[in-house]
């Protein structure tokens, strides 16, 4: 007898259908064809287990199961559930007509309970546009899949509950949240606030500068200064999370696993630290079957680097193309995939290798020609793709002890809100455009024209400082930004000063 359920493969962020073909005829054996990897030939001791553990039998005839279509990989557990119940129906031991209406998933335990899998929510998209009549799958799943609407969400606990479920002697309640509702009571909210910094008023300024234009940022500065603290609260001043980002954001989350047991949509933008011995398919993705880097868990968020010259320098290297492009693609023999990764980049380091070059009050120790070779692990053309280079001084002590409490990043948000506003009515017609750091050069002569004492000021600038030439485009994208902060049409002569002295690593002798 020939059974069919069906279940689904991710491959990237997009999910596809596979149909799961049981045959139980004479013969011996049990037999997994269609690319399926170890865990799923695994399968056939965890479903035996489980059948058996439940009351029923396993077939000692011969079973193949086919995973159509054959050329496209099937990996990880969650085919075990389809696959025992294709069994169940095959051997007349499941009596129902309505296998055909449910996309269905689940990693089995031995008992027969059902364990969470990765990658739900593509799923569930792709299980609505495919007009199936629900998605059973792992209670610990449920939460997830119920951001996607018009599809019965059927959370089940073990195997015998779907059995139960598919045969018409129990009732489950499809899973429903009203995703709108729970993402604006939850949006916005971060526990990390711009309140609770003590001074820096100038590395606050220079963050919302960021914000508003999307700009990278570097910071500079001695051990113990704030670098990582003011980063961490980066997020809490960029615009709110849209709908439609969120939901990009935790359909990349849900693929890497990322989302966690009753985790539905992400409500606050995405914040990836990783550490400095990182290898570059982990920061980009890759694998055998790619899967997303930190760079796309950090889509529509910050992905901050922490010592970015302890980074390996391929690891750097490859963020340069994504860094333009705003997505990464993965190539492999037989599939290329595209990943999402428009993020900001946050980059934190010292000024040298002790710590101290340029401290106020603790002398640097590193020898000659270090400190410049220490700056020197962080590349050109990667430099050349950060906007903002602050640098950060240690807090005094009358700064630390101050009573009165800054301002709070829900303040800064409303800005930063306004000048975004002001850069989508200016790109209403570039699509791939949506803020000033990603105006490609033709554009910014057009739209970051400056008057002639503004040429003359910049022209002093690059000279007396001896900033390369390519300082010139990110000052007027910067200088752009903070006239945009101020809600003037035209770029002032304060606002390309302002924009000017955020370019320290430019200058020529900066690191003696």
């Amino acid at each position: 007898m020939l059974t069919k359920t069906f279940g689904s493969a991710v491959q990237g962020v997009n999910a596809y259908t596979i149909t799961i073909e049981v045959v139980v005829s004479q013969g011996t054996g049990f037999f997994v064809v269609g690319l399926p990897d170890n865990a799923i030939k695994e399968s056939q001791q965890r479903v035996e287990a489980a059948l058996k553990f439940r009351g029923y039998r396993m077939p000692r005839t011969k079973v193949v199961v086919n995973m159509a279509p054959a050329d496209i990989r099937k990996e990880g557990s969650s085919y075990d559930l389809p696959i025992a119940l294709g069994i169940l129906h095959a051997s007349q031991q499941l009596t129902t007509e309505r296998l055909s209406e449910y996309i269905i998933m689940g990693e089995l335990a031995l008992d027969g309970e059902l364990r969470p899998v990765r990658g739900v929510l593509p799923i569930a998209i792709q299980a609505r546009k495919e007009g199936f009549k629900g998605f059973i799958l792992p209670r610990g799943n449920a939460q997830e899949a119920a951001i996607v609407n018009n599809l019965d969400i059927i959370p089940v606990d073990t195997m015998q509950e779907a059995v139960d479920f598919l045969e018409g002697r129990q009732a489950i309640t499809p899973v429903v949240i009203d995703t709108r509702d729970v993402f604006q009571q939850l949006a916005n909210q971060y526990t990390a606030d711009f309140a609770d910094v003590q001074g820096q008023e100038n590395i606050k300024r220079a963050l919302e500068i960021a914000a508003a234009g999307g700009h990278n940022v570097i910071m500079i500065g001695p051990p113990g200064a704030g670098k990582t603290m003011l980063a961490k609260r980066l997020p809490s001043i960029l615009p709110a999370l849209n709908m439609q980002e969120a939901l990009e954001s935790t359909k990349i989350h849900s693929v890497a696993g990322k989302l966690g047991a009753d985790a539905s949509l992400l409500n606050t933008r995405p914040f990836r630290s990783p550490h400095h011995t990182i290898s570059d398919v982990a920061l980009v993705g890759g694998g055998g079957n790619p899967q997303p880097g930190e760079i796309s868990l950090a889509h529509n968020g910050v992905l901050f680097l922490d010592e970015l010259p302890e980074f390996k320098r391929t690891v750097l290297e490859v963020m340069r193309q994504p860094l333009e492009e705003r997505r990464v693609t993965i190539s492999r023999a037989k599939v290329s995939i595209d990943f999402p990764a428009n993020f900001m980049l946050i980059a934190s380091m010292n000024p040298c290798p002790c710590g101290y070059y340029n401290h106020p009050e603790k002398e640097c120790v590193c020898g000659p020609g270090v400190v410049q070779r220490y700056l020197n692990k962080v590349s050109g053309p990667l430099l050349d793709r950060i906007d903002l280079h602050v640098e950060v001084t240690p807090v005094t002590f009358d700064q630390m002890t101050e009573t009165r409490r800054s301002e709070d990043s829900r303040s800064i948000q409303e800005r930063v809100e306004q000048a975004r506003q002001r850069q989508a009515a200016r790109f209403r017609e570039f699509a791939e455009i949506h803020s000033n750091a990603m105006m490609p050069s033709q554009m910014v002569k057009d739209i970051c024209r400056i008057d002639q004492a503004g040429l003359t000021l910049l022209k002093t600038a690059m000279e007396r400082l001896g900033l390369s030439a390519r300082a010139y485009d990110r000052i007027l994208k910067v200088a752009r930004t903070i006239a945009d902060l101020a809600g003037t049409e035209e770029i002032q002569i304060q606002h390309l000063a302002e924009a000017i002295q955020y370019r320290s690593l430019d200058r020529e002798g900066w690191a003696g």
